[in-house]
Formats: C-alpha cells, structure tokens, sequence
C-alpha cells in the first residue's frame, strides 16, 4: 500500500466503518462483517459488490443474492461480468438485459438474474427521452453506435443507468450489483459522471450551437470559431467522425443535460440510506492493495461501506501440525522409513506431508497479508470465505459460499 493510502486510512477507516451501519458492525469474534443482518435489514436496497478482477466478486453476488432471497426478500441480480458462470450457476440458460426468474429457490423469497447489454440499455435511454423518428436517426448514427458499443466509461455508466432503472421500477426490496471489473474505485465512480459530463459536455454543445443561435450576425462570428475547432478536430479524428458526432449532437439536442442528470442522481442513490458496499478481495497482496484503494476512495465520498469479503481463504484440518514439523517428518521418512510400513507408503505419507506444509505456509502467507490490512483499516468489518474445493456451478455452491458469508462453516 502505498504510504498517502496508509495516512489517509487510519482516521478515513474509522468514519467508513460508523457508516457500515445496515447491520454489518462488530460480531462475536472481533470486527466481524455481519452479512445476514445486513441483507435480513429492510432497510438495506441495495448491495454493491465491488473490486478488482478475479476475486470471485460476481460469485459473491450471486451468493448474496441468493442466501437473501432463500431468507424472504425479493432480490434481482445484476452482473456485468460478461462470463455465463452465473446463468450456468443459477440453472439459467442465458442471461440478458430483462430480469429471469430463478428456479429451485427455497422459502418465501424470489430471486430473479439478468446480465447488462450496454448497448441495448443505452437504446432504452434513447428510446426514453427522445421522440421515434429522432431515436431512430440516433440509433443508427456511426458515432452512436461506437459510442453505445464500447467507449471509454460506456459500461460503468450503463451499469448505472441500469441500476436506476431496476430502483425506479420498485419491483424488488433488494437490488444487488456485481460492478465491471474495474483496475480501481476511480473507474467505477468517475466513469459515469466522466461520460455524463462528456455527453454535456463545452466541446459537444459547441459543435451543436449554430443550429441554435439566433441572428446572422451571431452565426456568422461563431461559424468562424467552430470552424477553426471543427477545422483542428477533423485533422485529428477524420471529417467523417466529425460529420457523424455533429449528427449525433443535433439528433440528441432534447437530450443534453439528460445524461448528467441521471449520472448524479444515481451517484446520490449510491450515497443514500440503504445502499451498502461490500468490496470483495482474495487475501493476495495485490487484490488488498486495490480493496484498499476501494476503502479509501469509497470513505473519502462518504459511500456507505458495509466492509470487506475476503474470499478463498485457506484452511486445513491439521492446524496444530506446523509447517516446519511436517517439513521434518517428511525428510525423516524419506531417509529412515519407519519399518513399519512398505516404501511406496512411507513415499506417499512424506508426500502428503510436504503438501501440509505448503499449505501452512499459504496459509502463514495470507494471514500476514490480512494483518497489513487491518492494521491500516482497523474499522473496516470483515468476513473470510473459505476457499471451496471446486468451482461454483450451481446452487447447492451458491449455498455454500452464501452460507460461509453469512459465519457458517459450509457444512
């Protein structure tokens, strides 16, 4: 961790964790993330689970969504994570932008799955706030489409979007989002407030002005300015891109200010009562430095932390049997033997062994790397999730991982 996170952390730790309130506080075992009182709270809406790639975040979504809705709510899961483990996971055979009813859920709950299509939702807003023949003329512009289809900050801004829809929709009392992938917490809250402000952007709406101003006067001095912009941007991007983005603006002039609207509104329902956030790590040195980067940029925005997930967590059945000790049994036999039992035996035993001892030594590896981080963050709730044998592929795993998040042993 870099030495302006660690500084900033120890007073920003303290704060983050009083707003961790929603039923993720203290637990019997020292600062324990409470995960089952955080989604039993009806007051808790909304659950985001965000951090870097790989760490099993959409697993934990889809975990959560689950245990939540086998404990009476109505839960929707929302995952960006273009991969189909969670419709395989969820006995689905697809996943897209409309909500699916999951199948095989226990008690009085309902969960439902859907899977973001970027480009389809920003249709939908297209299709929204502008009239047929103008969202078809915006629909079918070349910027548009490259926009829609993956520009810079599109997904993380969608994902949003979608959010705010599924909240307004008021169809379910527990929303739970697994968030893009992202390098860090800046990607994920400044992407949609960077392409709401791109989208109303000085540079955009200059491009639009001549059609909008009066006089010929007027429009004679502000051709000579834009043309000198559109002059220099043409050389840089090609006269057809232009071309297509000045369409583009003039067919979306109703919707200026639209884009920026709903980018703070949604940036305001992250922040409000009844939204947590569960940053989900592995107990890797790296994976904790960007969960730390989290932390510290969700306290410095005030966002309502609800602590850390930090998941595949080793274990062993032997836990008084030191690294060491089995390094020392296993090279005793290997030598020796014991007599009493045949060579490809005793082979096998320091095998098995040695195997011990690596685990052990994992096991020392992570627990180290997990002190560091909450010697930094002391407040910060947190619940371990053991690593599982295999992978998770349908409910029953789901069970298993949402029953380790909730303090069980996943027995």
């Amino acid at each position: 961790m870099t030495g302006g996170g660690r500084d900033g952390a120890r007073g920003g730790a303290r704060g983050t964790a009083g707003t961790a309130g929603n039923g993720a506080r203290a637990g019997a075992r020292g600062n324990e993330l409470a995960v089952d009182r955080l989604i039993d709270d009806p007051e808790t809406r909304i659950v985001v689970c965000c951090g870097s790639g790989g760490v099993g975040k959409t697993t934990t979504a889809a975990a959560i969504g689950l245990r939540a809705a086998e404990r009476g709510r109505k839960v929707v899961v929302l995952t960006i994570d273009p991969a189909r483990r969670l419709a395989q996971s969820m006995g689905l055979t697809e996943l897209d932008n409309t909500p699916r009813v999951v199948k095989g859920v226990s008690g009085d709950g309902e969960l439902q799955a859907m899977m973001l299509d970027m480009k389809r939702t920003f249709d939908e807003v297209v299709l929204a706030h502008s009239e047929p023949e103008r969202a078809k003329a915006i629909m079918e512009n070349p910027f548009y489409q490259s926009l829609s289809a993956g520009f810079a900050g599109t997904q993380e801004y969608m994902a949003m979007e979608k959010l705010g829809q599924l909240r307004d929709a008021h169809e379910w009392d527990l929303i739970v989002v697994d968030t893009p992938p992202s390098r860090s917490a800046l990607d994920f809250l400044d992407a949609p407030n960077r392409l709401g402000s791109f989208l109303d952007g000085k540079v955009i709406r200059l491009l639009a002005a001549p059609a909008k101003v009066g006089g010929r006067s007027a429009m004679k001095f502000l051709n000579v300015g834009v043309g000198l912009l559109t002059g220099t941007l043409g050389k840089i991007f090609g006269a057809q891109l232009l071309t297509d983005v000045q369409t583009f603006v003039s067919a979306t002039d109703t919707m200026f200010g639209g884009f920026r609207e709903r980018a703070d509104r949604t940036y305001q329902l992250l922040k409000a009562p009844g939204t947590a956030f569960l940053v989900v790590a592995a107990p890797e040195r790296d994976a904790l430095r960007e969960a730390a980067y989290f932390v510290d940029r969700l306290e410095a925005d005030r966002m309502p932390l609800a602590g850390l997930v930090l998941n595949r967590v080793h274990g062993t059945g032997a836990p008084q049997l030191t690294a060491e000790r089995a390094l020392a049994a296993a090279e005793a036999l290997e030598e020796n033997g014991t007599g009493t039992a045949s060579p490809e035996a005793e082979l096998l035993a320091a095998g098995l062994l040695r195997l011990h001892a690596e685990r052990m030594q994992v096991m020392a590896r992570e627990r180290r790397t997990r002190d560091r981080f909450v010697s930094v963050y002391p407040d910060v709730p947190i619940v371990e999730v053991a690593a599982l044998p295999g992978d998770v592929h349908d409910l029953d795993g789901l069970r298993a991982v949402g029953e380790l998040l909730g303090g069980g042993t996943g027995e």
